[in-house]
């Protein structure tokens, strides 16, 4: 008896981390001619309103993709460009408390035209205004048939009236035309890249005919969303053992998720103190050598430990030889789902290059956690402003900074910066940092620190945007409880609005993968 063949099944749901590839496939092959989207974009996107970003499934294959988020009436509404109001792409001007959906995306597979993808996402992004009590959907639409009648048609806004009055047709602003949506403008130079629509789009609105003001500003900002972070400021100590020094991690890791933690950080090369197993004294180079051959025992221990005790670990930074053969400053992130990430130190110190021939790392991502979305930021990498907010780009509210610094001054570059890096991302920040020697390590003879859990300065916070800060130089946890529903508080309605406020018209930073 033969099987008989399931007919094929089209879904749309919500997009997810692991469509990545999936969805940066189609974008590049529905425009060929413009930019795709970076990997950091897309998971910008996805982090920042999971709700509003939608893919559709046919056949086993990604063949529909449609970005959006929620904004403000007055920005929706005055003249803006798609760089700007996307925040480069990463959906980074997301409002909680918006009253528009802005459509920033929508893409269909060429080869599947027939299947009305279009449609179905429009009809999916409607079935969330009406569900979320907006006002609307709000995007900047293309005009690819101006370039061709650009001499017939030098003003922008006159092509459109034609458009409009079937003097002439388009294809996309047919569609929209046709699915409800009404012009109320021209956005000039909305996209350069869009050469068939000479950089210009429609700005095109749908307006929810169920729309009740009756929610109440602020109604976003209702549910609490409580996240509970440990550091540890741990204590350099001579072991007998890999055994024992994997046991002194585990009391800590035991008492953080006694008080329930969903996150503990030990600090920056803590594993040092395995160099306490060597028979003889060796050069810089030789112990850090020596320390990547411990590197797999210890990412296995912890990665157990962060099963068994229901945590979320950040396992400081351990040298290891990558497999481009060179020894990086590596953070590995134990997730209590049992999977594993790796984070390099972007720029290593001078004295890390000279003495131990560390070269830095040449990626840095948002690590997706049952939490949301955290960053990590190796020490010296938090004095560098452009990672952090390529962290929170792609949807980051904490940012965890394991350090290793020999004296204040080393300790309060790092501290300011991090301070500095929570007010200009309106995200958490979370440091650790090794206290006491460790006795003929080199390059390691003394240490300083003051572990602490900074947040942004503005109403919701603590008063001197401390949430918790160690005793300086004595190993101790230090545990906060932060609400990141305030975060989206104080990005859309705090007294200052960093993400909100930057120019995109006067600056961005080009990443080399594109960002």
């Amino acid at each position: 008896m033969t099987e008989t063949k399931k007919p094929a099944v089209l879904t749309i749901r919500n997009a997810r981390m692991a469509d990545l590839n999936a969805i940066s496939a189609l974008v590049a092959k529905v425009y060929k001619t413009m930019p795709a989207y970076t990997d950091g974009m897309l998971r910008g996107q996805i982090s920042a309103f999971r709700d509003g970003q939608f893919v559709v499934e046919y056949e086993g294959e990604i063949v529909g993709y449609a970005a959006g988020f929620r904004i403000d009436e007055k920005t929706a509404m005055e003249p803006h460009t798609w760089t700007a109001i996307t925040g480069a792409g990463y959906a980074a001007r997301h409002d909680p408390a918006g009253e528009w959906f802005y459509g920033m995306e929508v893409c269909v597979d060429p080869d599947r035209r027939r299947l009305r993808i279009g449609q179905r996402l429009y009809d999916a992004r409607r079935d969330l205004c009406e569900s979320l009590n907006l006002k609307g959907i709000v995007f900047g639409g293309r005009m690819p048939g101006l370039a061709r009648r650009k001499k017939e048609y030098a003003d922008p806004q006159a092509y459109l009236d034609a458009v409009v009055e079937r003097k002439v047709s388009d294809p996309v602003i047919g569609f929209h035309l046709r699915s409800g949506f009404e012009p109320i403008g021209v956005l000039k130079g909305y996209l350069p890249s869009d050469a068939a629509s000479l950089g210009n789009a429609a700005h095109m609105v749908w307006r929810n005919p169920y729309y009740t003001d009756d929610s109440g500003k602020g109604a976003a900002f209702a549910m609490k969303e409580n996240v509970r972070i440990a550091t540890v400021q741990f204590q350099a100590r001579k072991v007998s053992s890999f055994d024992e020094f994997i046991a002194n991690i585990e009391y800590f890791v035991d008492i953080t998720s006694d008080y329930r933690s969903d996150f503990v950080i030990f600090p920056e090369l803590f594993t040092l103190q395995l160099l306490a197993l060597e028979r003889k004294r060796l050069t810089p180079a030789e112990s850090i050598e020596a320390l990547t051959r411990y590197t797999p025992r210890f990412v296995e221990a912890l990665r157990k430990m962060a099963v068994e005790y229901n945590i979320n670990i950040i396992g400081g930074s351990h040298p290891t030889r990558t497999d481009d053969g060179d020894i990086q400053n590596v953070a590995y992130v134990f997730l209590r789902d049992g999977s594993v990430h790796a984070q390099e130190k972007i720029h290593p110190t001078p004295n890390e290059r000279h003495w131990w021939n560390i070269k830095g790392g040449d990626r840095v991502h948002a690590i997706d956690t049952d939490c949301g979305p955290i960053g990590v930021l190796i020490c010296y990498d938090s004095e560098f402003p452009e990672l952090a907010r390529r962290l929170v780009d792609e949807g980051a509210r904490m940012l965890f900074v394991p350090f290793c610094t020999d004296n204040r001054q080393g300790y309060l570059r790092v501290r300011y910066c991090s301070q500095a890096r929570a007010i200009e991302n309106q995200c958490y920040v979370a440091l650790s940092g090794n206290v006491g020697n460790l006795p003929n390590v080199e390059n390691m003879d003394v240490q300083y620190a003051q572990s602490c859990i900074l947040t942004p300065c503005d109403f919701p916070f603590a008063r001197d945007g401390i949430a918790a800060e160690a005793t300086e130089n004595v190993e101790t946890i230090t545990v906060a409880d932060l609400d990141l529903s305030d975060l989206a508080w104080a990005k859309s309605q705090g007294t200052v609005r960093n993400l909100r406020d930057r120019r995109f018209d006067l600056y961005k930073t080009v990443w080399a993968d594109g960002g």
